[in-house]
Order: structure tokens, then C-alpha cells, then sequence
């Protein structure tokens, strides 16, 4: 997961960050020691997408307060488009209704339009800002985007 995780971010991610600072998340957020950590230690499930026998996505959710956060949700460049996303979300609004939880809640960078348009589209809606230091002098200026599940 390690290894999709940043070919998908080096990929993707050149568009609207740094590669110092795509580096330094894969390193802090996605290698296969913090990807570890983060299920033994950190509450956080993680699910992989998979297509004709290959790893195309995955995402990544932590169960907090009444509410699911939606940490992680990556597709391959070759994969978006094909209906992974909607199925993926499909999936994490039932597991939501199990659980009786109330909302699906991200962060998301603000110059990602292209995620924004497409999470406003699956009935996210922007609820504020934030600017986290992540450390190494980077930061992450997301919006808070949630979604209601009935």
C-alpha cells in the first residue's frame, strides 16, 4: 500500500504541492511504518481497491465521535473515472449507517479543485478552513468538507 500510496502522490499531487513536501508527507503519513501505526495504534481501518488482480486505491477511515473520518481516499491515475470512488463511497455511507454515525467528514487541499468538484458532486459540502503545521515548515491548507448520512 506503501509503494501505490506514492506513485499515486508524485502522480497527483505535483499539481498542487511541493515535491519536498510530497516527500516528506509519503514519509510522515504513508510509508509502511506510519500505515502500520496507524491501524495497530491509531483506530484507523484501511481498504484497497483492487481490478483485474492489481491494486488500484485505497482509502483509509477512523471512527471519531458520532462522526467518520474519510483520512485517506487515493486512485491510481489509469483508474479515476472507472466508478471506484462512487463504490468506495457507497461502501463507507453503509458501513456509517452500521456504525450509526452521522457524517463522513475530510480534509481536502484548497487548490485540489478537481477532488473539491468532485466530493461536492457526492454531496460533501465545505464547512470551514484549516491550516495545519505539519512540520519540517510545511502545512496543509484544507477545507473541512462533511457529508450528512440519513
Amino acid at each position: 500500500m506503501a509503494r501505490l500510496a506514492a506513485e499515486i502522490w508524485r502522480e497527483y499531487y505535483v499539481s498542487v504541492i511541493t515535491i519536498e513536501q510530497i516527500d516528506y508527507m509519503i514519509s510522515k503519513f504513508q510509508s509502511d511504518l506510519a500505515i502500520t501505526d496507524q491501524i495497530r495504534n491509531q483506530g484507523y481501518d484501511y481498504f484497497l481497491f483492487h481490478h483485474d488482480g492489481a491494486a488500484v486505491g485505497y482509502m483509509a477511515v477512523k471512527q471519531e465521535l458520532g462522526k467518520l473520518f474519510l483520512s485517506k481516499f487515493y486512485i491510481a491515475k489509469e483508474h479515476r473515472g472507472h466508478g471506484f470512488a462512487t463504490h468506495a463511497l457507497a461502501y463507507i455511507e453503509q458501513l456509517c449507517k452500521e456504525r450509526n454515525l452521522t457524517h463522513i467528514w475530510l480534509t481536502v487541499n484548497r487548490h485540489n479543485e478537481s477532488s473539491i468538484a468532485i466530493y461536492e458532486k457526492k454531496g460533501f459540502r465545505k464547512v470551514r478552513e484549516q491550516m495545519a503545521d505539519i512540520g519540517n515548515g510545511f502545512v496543509m491548507d484544507d477545507f473541512i468538507m462533511e457529508k450528512e448520512i440519513m
